[in-house]
């Protein structure tokens, strides 16, 4: 069977090594997603998806996004839907931000610009991850965080902050679709990507047991497995 190439765009704070568990079974592309110095609107990192694309020759993908990433995605779609065979979104959500969140947004966006990333980690893994990761997976999503340009962590959050609802967008796409989310996902959890899942006409339900919203770095041979079933189940 033939299938179309897999495009994963990576979570915040992250970039695209957030894959890495996954590159073995999954063979993605995995951009990283940098936005700093432009407009703060996720659109334009969805225009560097396609831009990317159109250099490598490449008409149709399979489109997959984690948390951020699904986020991008979904503005994707709002450009060329055509482009798009199928989608595997993880921790993500459809709504846009209330006041709340929104707030929230701006004011760790401030905060990183003024005093860098250093405190990242200890303020975003205890809702990021399960709740018992292994050392290595907290040492790596650590490593990660760290390794992000404040700019780039500061811009993401105010791009993020102003997305739209994506509800309509998402009705009106006719391509199968598989929706994980783990288990103990405290930022989108369960019931959100239940709902997310019966918002796409085609959309599948899929659930990572004992991890939370990083599902491909905590759980990554059952992400990998999961999203290599569904692919071959559907043709895309």
């Amino acid at each position: 069977m033939d299938l179309s190439p897999l495009v994963l765009l990576h979570a915040f704070p992250f970039d695209g090594r957030l894959w890495d568990g996954v590159r073995a079974e999954l063979d993605p592309l995995t951009p990283d997603l940098r936005g700093a110095g432009r407009e703060p609107d996720l659109g334009v990192l969805a225009d560097d998806v396609l831009r990317d694309l159109d250099r490598r020759g490449v008409d149709r993908v399979v489109l997959g996004g984690c948390s951020l990433g699904g986020y991008v995605a979904m503005s994707l779609l709002r450009r060329e839907p055509s482009r798009v065979a199928g989608l595997v979104l993880a921790d993500t959500r459809f709504t846009a931000d209330g006041d709340e969140a929104r707030a929230g947004r701006l004011v760790m966006a401030e905060r990183v610009l003024a005093e860098g990333v250093g405190w990242v980690p200890d303020a975003v893994l205890p809702g990021l991850l399960g709740p018992s990761p292994s050392d290595a997976v907290v040492a790596r999503a650590r490593a990660l965080i760290l390794d992000q340009p404040a700019a780039e962590v500061a811009w993401t959050q105010r791009a993020m902050a102003g997305r739209p609802d994506s509800r309509a967008v998402l009705a009106a796409v006719d391509v199968p679709a598989l929706v994980l989310v783990g288990a103990e996902d405290a930022l989108t959890p369960p019931a959100v990507a239940r709902e997310l899942a019966d918002v796409v006409p085609r959309g599948e339900y899929a659930e990572l047991p004992g991890v939370g919203h990083l599902t491909p770095l905590e759980a990554p041979k059952a992400f990998a497995a999961a999203v290599l079933d569904w692919r071959r189940r559907v043709g895309v």
